[in-house]
């Protein structure tokens, strides 16, 4: 008797490095927004966090005055 099932052939794995699935998965102009995103986030949270005891402070003891 015969079997109809699929013969399983062999899968060749593909050798792609992370850039070239990150750029097949978001395109350049993704991959430029999500950098520029990331730079001016980390920009802000650094300059924020870095002033951000010392606006609260002076803030609460303008209060308290």
């Amino acid at each position: 008797m015969e079997s109809n099932a699929p013969i399983k052939e062999p899968v060749e794995k593909e050798n792609h490095s992370k850039w070239k699935q990150w750029v097949k998965r978001f395109g350049v102009g993704g991959i430029i927004f999500f950098t520029v995103k990331g730079i001016i986030t980390s920009t802000l949270i650094y300059f924020l966090g870095k002033n951000f005891w010392t606006i609260i402070s002076s803030y609460f003891s303008s209060i308290f005055e």
